[in-house]
């Protein structure tokens, strides 16, 4: 899902504003055009993305408080509202990955339902291993700060070559995740994280692997910035800093998610 977003958001490729061949005078009748209901919308800028995405991490922290909260105080309940949470979050997720425009509220409530998801995980997390959400955080927070600060200066930008990689190579991760996921579901492995716990010359597969998936989680997150850039640069409408901010959360939480299973592997 996250890469779906990554690689060729609907949001965004919709529009003529997000889209690198629009010729400029496509884009300045975009923008000029007349509304037949209200004035011409304000243009998309870095600053309108930043609060979205500020507006968005916040819901998505008090729900994963929530998750951990109840979780902490009944297993049973939190193991059950966990399922719930994750089957609506990924149910909102595709709704606001196809729309062409984006729904604020749809938007904070996939925030909301995806915070009591990880919320519940990183608890059962780190109870087996303790400490180890904290670690997660901070590595995730530095893994985001340094893509942004390397995109922001010029150092990695998005080029068709490298995206292309990225796409073949996410392919073919999702591939193996689902084989992962059906040979524990069927008992053919016996390790906690399914065919990551399968060890070659002693090492976790998991272990091996991690550090890749966790730079096409960087990377994604270099597209995430380029598409905001472009949204930014071609005058796209204000509203689409919802959807920035929507793609960057995403990409977000499946980084946090890679790194904390790459940890729980290493101390396992």
């Amino acid at each position: 899902m996250t890469t779906i977003m990554a690689v060729n958001n609907p949001a965004f490729t919709g529009q003529k504003a997000f889209s690198p061949n629009a010729t400029a005078a496509e884009l300045q009748a975009l923008y000029d055009a007349p509304s037949a209901n209200r004035a011409p919308e304000r243009a998309m800028t870095y600053e309108d993305t930043v609060a979205k995405s500020f507006i968005s991490f916040v819901v998505l922290l008090v729900g994963a408080a929530a998750g951990w909260i109840i979780t902490s105080m009944n297993p049973a309940l939190g193991s059950g509202m966990i399922m719930v949470a994750g089957i609506g979050a990924f149910v909102l997720a595709m709704v606001n990955i196809f729309k062409k425009e984006p729904v604020p509220a749809l938007i904070l409530a996939y925030a909301a339902l995806e915070g009591v998801l990880l919320g519940g995980i990183s608890l059962v997390f780190d109870a087996q291993w303790s400490g180890i959400v904290a670690q997660a955080v901070i590595a995730t927070i530095v893994v985001v700060g340094v893509t942004l600060a390397l995109f922001a200066n010029g150092k990695i930008r998005a080029s068709a070559r490298a995206t292309k990689i990225f796409f073949i190579a996410i392919i073919a991760y999702l591939v193996f995740s689902v084989v992962s996921l059906l040979m524990s579901a069927f008992g053919a492995t016996s390790g906690t994280f399914g065919l990551n716990s399968v060890e070659i010359f002693g090492i976790p597969l998991g272990l091996i692997i991690g550090p890749l998936v966790i730079l096409l989680a960087a990377y994604s997150l270099v597209l995430d910035f380029d598409m905001v850039q472009r949204g930014v640069q071609n005058k796209a409408p204000a509203k689409f800093a919802w959807t920035g901010a929507f793609s960057i959360m995403v990409t977000v939480v499946w980084l946090y998610m890679q790194i904390l299973q790459f940890l729980a592997i290493a101390r396992d």
